[in-house]
């Protein structure tokens, strides 16, 4: 139970901070994307604009959440089995017991 508290952990961290990255570097992109080309003056349909980069941001911060929930799930996994590996005792490296001398 307690490996999997650890995993989802790592995936809620992982998650979210996709999301923040996609926040950040989404506007940039979106800027530079819709940007026209060569600096021609052209006439659009501003709502429809709008709602397109809406729902392009949104949909790149839930790209980014997935992102950085896969990637960090496989770093919660490779510290869930290092943490495991050093905590269980190894069976060649117990020391021999002597019998207990009666007297």
């Amino acid at each position: 139970m307690n490996a999997a508290k650890t995993l989802l952990n790592f995936v809620l961290v992982g998650a979210l901070l996709g999301v923040v990255v996609a926040s950040w570097m989404g506007p940039n992109y979106l800027g530079w994307y819709n940007e026209t080309p060569y600096a021609t003056q052209t006439m659009c349909n501003l709502p429809e604009v709008i709602r397109k980069t809406s729902a392009d941001l949104i949909s790149y911060q839930v790209i980014g959440g997935g992102v950085g929930a896969a990637l960090f799930l496989v770093l919660g996994v490779l510290f869930v089995r290092r943490t495991h590996r050093r905590a269980r005792p190894q069976a060649d490296q117990t020391p021999p017991t002597e019998p207990h001398a009666t007297a």
